[in-house]
């Protein structure tokens, strides 16, 4: 009885340890996708835009399915790579979009291009789906802006807040010079005081008839 007692438990026991199993797994191999630090990309009206996209995975690939979406719903691209050796294969692309990357150099680049309109504005979604790591998934968005021209970029406060901030530093640096300045004027000064003190103190000695002093000594009286 005690031994089918165990056999039970260690039963009931396992599935809670291949799931923990699963979940280090999956934590192990996490498919990661990537529009770049700058989510926003402005563009001229009937301007070619590039909108960049990488994916990276910590096992490699095999079959890797990738997409690309317009307001989440709207398919543009759809491509498939084979493997790390092999370029992706095209499998739908709108007539105005063109794929600019490469995923057989140190970057997986599934980045495309196209020329935009007014009503090209919204959300580029590009999704990626590993089959090589239990068909994760995983996603980034970019939104385009469409300008009839672009706006120059006012520096004006950033020029403001270097050349305060270059202000304070070399205040400081002068600072720092002066004291040292004064430091060593002081130093100098003290040094003469010691100076004049142990000539005066010379001086004295010799006046008062010290010991040591050049000043003639009387004879004893004779007896």
């Amino acid at each position: 009885m005690a031994a089918d007692g165990s056999s039970a438990r260690l039963c009931r026991s396992w599935p809670a340890a291949a799931l923990l199993g699963l979940q280090l797994f999956s934590m192990a191999v996490t498919l990661e996708v990537s529009v770049g630090k700058n989510y926003l990309v402005m563009a001229l009206n009937g301007s070619e835009v590039q909108l960049p996209c990488i994916f990276t995975t910590c096992i490699g690939f095999k079959n890797l399915d990738f997409t690309w979406y317009y307001n989440s719903t709207d398919l543009i691209y759809h491509g498939m790579i084979q493997n790390k050796a092999s370029e992706p294969t095209m499998l739908y692309a709108d007539s105005r979009v063109r794929f600019i990357g490469t995923t057989t150099g140190k970057e997986n680049n599934i980045s495309i291009s196209m020329f935009v309109d007014f009503d090209d504005a919204g959300k580029y979604t590009c999704h990626v789906r590993n089959p090589k790591e239990m068909n994760a998934e995983h996603n980034a968005t970019i939104i385009l802006k469409v300008v009839q021209e672009l706006v120059p970029v006012d520096n004006t406060l950033t020029r403001i807040i270097v050349g305060t901030v270059g202000g304070l530093v070399g205040l400081l640096v002068l600072i720092l010079v002066i004291k040292k300045i004064i430091l060593l004027i002081l130093k100098k000064s003290q040094e003469k005081k010691k100076e004049c003190l142990v000539s005066s103190s010379g001086i004295d000695n010799t006046e008062n008839g010290l010991a040591g002093s050049k000043a003639k000594q009387k004879a004893p009286p004779k007896a």
